[in-house]
């Protein structure tokens, strides 16, 4: 595949005795527009990353508020218009939909792409989007008991033909089923992200079949995944029933001057990024910051990529992770 003149290996793993996935990720709250979303999502595709993933997000925390395309509508074009990337919510809050909704739309969505969804759910954590929107975002324990229920009807209706009926606290359902089935038997993987080792991982052990960890170290993520490891055993299920990933941000810098000019201002020193687990560097210092996450069993790292119009970045970034240029 060729962007400009220069060719471009698709390949998506760092090299090394353990492979890991290199995604990009996109914060569809802050600029987001069709022309920007197609132009990104055509270039991970041609550079050869193996996935696009975005937030679901009204308004950013602060304002001032940014063009945003809605989440589902705008995942039917990389469903429809690429063929090989993986895609998806990182995550897609349960506040915001009811769940039927949410398991109808992926499993559309996913049939529509032949089965490259991941389906990120959250339970919903930004203030000012529920306010401004009028959303309920509730209080953290509520919001949890909102959110298991959520997953319990989402992963019944794509794993089971059997009609739900349904009484919990937030959701009431009689003789729910989702048709037409899911073309991918159990529909599209559920990913669960999040740090918190006592309410976000026994979720994951239980309803997961993807945790994505956020801006943490190596040897932090290396901890949570054993403390994941026991509580799947406890739930009678294998380590290996959930892949691991990460979702973490990054600086890249062509050069080291560059690398300079965009890190001044940030309030903080390259090693204080390092100990948020951001990857920060030029191409050849990233690409050893991956080798380190490869080592302690990151599978897919999701590159979080702030500059939505910076595609010249992105082919940089492949040309250093994807193909050791």
């Amino acid at each position: 595949m060729r962007r400009g003149d220069r060719f471009i290996r698709p390949s998506a793993v760092v090299p090394g005795e353990t492979p890991m996935q290199i995604a990009i990720m996109i914060e569809g709250q802050d600029g987001l527009t069709w022309d920007r979303w197609r132009r990104i999502a055509t270039a991970v595709e041609e550079l050869g990353f193996a996935g696009l993933y975005r937030s679901d997000h009204y308004t950013n925390a602060n304002p001032p508020d940014k063009e945003s395309l809605e989440l589902w509508v705008s995942l039917t074009w990389p469903a429809s218009h690429t063929r090989r990337i993986e895609f998806g919510p990182l995550v897609s809050p349960v506040s915001f939909r009811q769940p039927t909704m949410t398991a109808r739309m992926a499993a559309a969505v996913d049939d529509l792409s032949g089965g490259r969804l991941t389906l990120g759910l959250g339970a919903g954590w930004q203030e000012r989007e529920h306010i401004n929107y009028g959303w309920e975002l509730l209080s953290v324990p509520e919001r949890f008991a909102r959110f298991e229920e959520g997953l319990r009807i989402i992963r019944h209706l794509l794993h089971e033909e059997t009609p739900l009926d349904f009484e919990g606290v937030y959701y009431r359902l009689h003789e729910a089923v989702l048709l037409p089935r899911p073309q991918r038997p159990g529909g599209p993987p559920i990913l669960i992200g999040g740090n918190g080792p006592r309410r976000t991982l026994p979720l994951v052990a239980r309803y997961a079949d993807e945790w994505n960890a956020l801006f943490i170290a190596p040897a932090r993520f290396a901890e949570l995944s054993a403390r994941l490891d026991e509580l799947l055993i406890a739930k009678g299920r294998e380590a290996s029933d959930v892949k691991r990933s990460l979702m973490t941000g990054c600086i890249l810098g062509r050069d080291a001057a560059d690398l300079e000019r965009k890190l001044a201002g940030r309030g903080r020193t390259t090693a204080e990024l390092h100990e948020r687990g951001m990857v920060v560097g030029t191409g050849g210092q990233i690409r050893e910051q991956l080798g380190a996450w490869a080592e302690v069993g990151v599978q897919r790292i999701m590159l979080q990529w702030l500059d939505l119009d910076d595609l010249d970045g992105l082919e940089t970034l492949a040309a250093a992770v994807l193909n050791g240029n």
